[in-house]
């Protein structure tokens, strides 16, 4: 099972490179393995390479998808961002770190939800985030 059999992301954005554990509509652990070789280390920052929060922020979101996306009770439906509340980054995550994920869902209703999501490196906390989202037709969205 993998993280492309639940979201429409694809690379280069699709952060999750491993699912280890999903509870459909409850909870999800996964683990963004970071090589290096992402195109946003180059310029971020030369020299110093340093993953974006932002990206941090958006692996959490995208493993919070899987949980919502592997509950029956959601199939056909796109979780989109919300927004983030109490966004915290506590480390600095480097090329060849692992970046170990977990998101916990909190309330659901059919077009709403929110969730907590944790992300560690070598059990230390990098970042930790409240993440609300709601829920969308998955079909195209047709021209604006």
């Amino acid at each position: 099972m993998q993280a492309a059999d639940f979201l429409p992301h694809r690379d280069p954005f699709l952060f999750i490179t491993e699912l280890v554990a999903v509870e459909p509509g409850q909870s999800a652990t996964g683990r963004w393995a970071l090589t290096g070789e992402e195109a946003f280390f180059a310029g971020h920052f030369p020299g110093r390479p340093t993953l974006p929060g932002v990206l941090m922020v958006e692996a959490l979101a995208q493993l919070g998808g899987v949980a919502v996306l592997a509950d029956p009770r959601f199939a056909g439906k796109l979780p989109l961002f919300g927004g983030i509340e109490r966004a915290r980054f506590r480390k600095q995550v480097v090329p060849g770190d692992v970046l170990e994920l977990d998101v916990t869902l909190g309330r659901m209703s059919a077009r709403a939800g929110k969730g907590t999501g944790t992300a560690t490196v070598g059990g230390e906390l990098a970042c930790q985030a409240e993440l609300l989202f709601v829920l969308v037709d998955a079909g195209p969205a047709g021209p604006n």
